[in-house]
């Protein structure tokens, strides 16, 4: 009697569960010593699989670090987002911009090697994929939503590009300020120059347009 032979099925579920092992495994690989810690033969060890084995689930390990990134941004996309019913008010556009750059600092202390590893990666000249991209963009729609109530007069494509702005200037200080590079800098002092720039752009901004929520709260 013949052998059976493993059905596709069987063998995408096995290729599934390898590939989801090791995304686990090279997220604690990053944990624990950081980007450049990440070795195809360690992962191989870790999950119990032949290292050429890798390679029929990811394409190489740039492929692998975009899985395990996704995962940091879905993850983070969790931390920032309004914990309020839907039922409920809206924060004030201020109020929620500043509580997005706290849970931001607040994500980046508890999983800082990983949180790094976002911007460490680097992909030799290859083009970042659509599907990450897209898993980028639904964090900075997190920011201009407060932004739509802030500047309710500015172009959709205006507010777009302000939210990158804005999102690069709370990462500059998150990211100085844990290294340290400029002052030794307590967690209490980042946590108040952090709102305080949050603030300060935000009553900016709102003085800009007399018809926003802001302008019309401070009347």
């Amino acid at each position: 009697m013949a052998e059976a032979q493993p059905s596709a099925t069987g063998t995408a579920a096995r290729r599934a569960e390898l590939r989801e092992r090791l995304l686990a495994a090279g997220r604690a690989a990053i944990e624990a010593g950081g980007l450049h810690s990440l070795k195809a033969r360690d992962l191989a060890a870790a999950v119990g699989c032949a290292v050429g084995a890798i390679y029929t689930v990811f394409a190489d390990l740039d492929d692998m670090i975009l899985g395990i990134g996704a995962g940091t941004l879905a993850q983070l996309e969790r931390a920032l987002e309004p914990q309020q019913a839907p039922q409920q008010a809206r924060e004030e556009p201020v109020e929620e911009l500043s509580r997005l750059a706290r849970g931001y600092l607040d994500f980046a202390r508890a999983h800082e090697r990983l949180w790094r590893a976002l911007f460490e990666h680097r992909l030799g000249g290859r083009a970042v994929p659509a599907w990450f991209l897209e898993d980028q963009n639904r964090l900075f729609t997190l920011i201009e939503a407060p932004l739509a109530r802030l500047l309710p007069h500015e172009p959709a494509a205006a507010r777009a590009r302000l939210a990158r702005t804005l999102f690069s200037a709370v990462h500059g200080v998150v990211s100085l300020g844990l290294e340290e590079k400029l002052a030794p800098t307590p967690a209490e002092t980042l946590d108040a120059e952090l709102d305080r720039l949050v603030r300060a752009v935000s009553a900016g901004l709102g003085a800009q347009s007399p018809g926003s929520c802001a302008g019309a709260s401070s009347s």
